[in-house]
């Protein structure tokens, strides 16, 4: 069936097309299921229109500079490097549409499933009134309804921070400026990714940190190595950095955008032509009318589900980041399979004990999966820790990217992984060997045996797994 309807009861209907609504919604049609998808923006939610699709594109082309400005070192003369940032964010876009095409035909094609353009209010629980953008008004009534509304970018409770143009979501997306001077609110991971991308092309960057350290929720001492690849790549870095309010100001290049913090070392103006505020994300309930349709949601406005993503409403779910939890692409694409299991199979898929892996995508790369060292303590177990430094890995020499390290936790008792990081070249490849082998309860001793091609990143396991210590509070 194609985008139009005549019919307004459905089996199924899903509020937002985010990344598990695609799959879940063909997978309802193939089963017979008569399914409305309901999208008042774009296709993809913010994974492919101003997330995952767009920034790692852009950080592709930051990595082709950041190695042609090295060129000398591989024995090769490139000569003056120069980005054309306009080029850089019309390939992005580019690959933005690409792939929002890709996601529009998947609908249009699929049996039985009609994808509604227009914001979705709830009337009951069965029950959403559609705004179509002609301004007419749709009722769709529903046996199944699905909420998949995702998050938009939060604003952190600065003073004056409300009255300055910020860079976050479509207005990234639309910049064809390269900034100056880039002012990053937040020291998480979308903070660093940004910093490290637009450093390389050019512009002065500044992070700000309310923080003691950098990605707080990793252990010490890879917040702190990746502080130092941020450092020494030329981003200036701010810790326990308080901001007391935002303002226009004037700098020698002329109007600026002023932020001024209290810091360990005293009060500090800094004068910036760009801000980008990375400092968390808001879910996008507040416009849905929950509370006719009785669905509960916690302080912050996520939904509350259970283990099987059912609301406090019988009947009615939630997938993806507007549930709260770790915000990734690829948790929403297995809330799609868990919500599959338990409307179209035996029911008995839950989300419960699942493993999530990710990747941040600075260079090098931070994969991580499983415990960290102090999750791993609070065990109570005895736990092991091995730790390579990437410089000691032949590939790694061979191709000039030395920096970080990858290190893993270990049950001492059974030899069990319990988790992993990988700050390296590909680190995200590495963190899902290991990945693997925590899924089939390979022991750490059968990667320390295994026979690894060379010279790749993978043989690095061998020695990796070689001698793990103790690991002590």
């Amino acid at each position: 069936m194609g985008s139009q309807t005549d019919h307004d009861r459905f089996d199924a209907v899903i509020v937002g097309a985010g990344q598990a609504a695609a799959p879940l919604a063909v997978a309802l049609g193939n089963a017979g299921w008569k399914t409305a998808v309901v999208e008042r923006r774009n296709v993809g939610g913010s994974c492919i229109n101003f997330g995952c699709t767009p920034t790692k594109a852009m950080a592709a082309s930051a990595r082709v500079a950041a190695l042609a400005r090295r060129a000398a070192e591989f024995g090769v003369r490139a000569g003056t490097v120069e980005i054309d940032f306009p080029a850089v964010m019309q390939r992005a876009r580019g690959i933005v549409a690409r792939f929002r095409r890709g996601l529009e035909a998947s609908l249009a094609g699929a049996d039985n499933v009609a994808l509604i353009l227009g914001h979705a209010v709830f009337k009951d629980a069965r029950t959403l009134a559609v705004r179509r953008p002609d301004g007419g008004l749709r009722t769709l009534e529903a046996k199944h309804v699905v909420i998949d509304t995702g998050t938009r970018a939060g604003l952190p409770p600065i003073p004056g921070l409300e009255r300055l143009p910020l860079l976050h979501d479509d207005a990234l997306l639309a910049l064809d400026v390269l900034p100056q001077h880039l002012l990053v609110i937040g020291g998480g991971y979308v903070g660093l990714e940004f910093a490290q991308m637009f450093q390389r092309f050019g512009s002065k960057v500044s992070i700000v940190q309310r923080g003691e350290r950098l990605v707080p929720r990793e252990d010490p001492d890879v917040a702190e190595a990746m502080r130092e690849i941020l450092v020494e790549d030329g981003v200036n870095v701010h810790l326990e950095a308080k901001i007391l309010d935002a303002d226009r100001g004037r700098s020698s290049d002329g109007e600026a955008i002023a932020l001024n913090l209290k810091t360990p070392t005293g009060p500090l103006r800094l004068l910036g032509s760009h801000i980008l505020v990375a400092a968390g994300r808001r879910p996008n309930t507040d416009d849905l009318d929950l509370a006719a349709a009785g669905v509960e949601t916690d302080a912050d406005g996520y939904v509350r589900v259970n283990e099987r993503l059912e609301t406090s409403v019988a009947g009615v779910y939630a997938l993806g980041d507007v549930k709260g939890g770790p915000a990734f692409t690829h948790v929403a694409y297995d809330d799609a399979r868990v919500l599959k299991a338990r409307l179209l199979g035996d029911g008995e898929a839950s989300v419960t004990d699942r493993p999530v892996p990710y990747t941040v995508f600075t260079d090098p790369q931070l994969g991580r999966i499983g415990l960290t060292e102090n999750e791993a303590l609070q065990t109570g177990r005895r736990v092991l820790r091995a730790r390579l430094q990437v410089g000691q890995v032949a590939r790694a020499i061979e191709t000039g990217e030395t920096r970080g390290f990858v290190k893993a936790l270990i049950d001492a008792d059974s030899g069990q992984i319990l988790g992993a990081a990988a700050l390296a070249a590909e680190g995200g490849e590495l963190m899902a060997m290991i990945q693997l082998a925590m899924m089939g309860r390979i022991p750490y001793t059968r990667l320390h045996d295994a026979v690894f091609a060379h010279p790749t990143l993978a043989e690095s396991l061998n020695t990796l797994f070689a001698a793990p210590q103790p690991l002590s509070r």
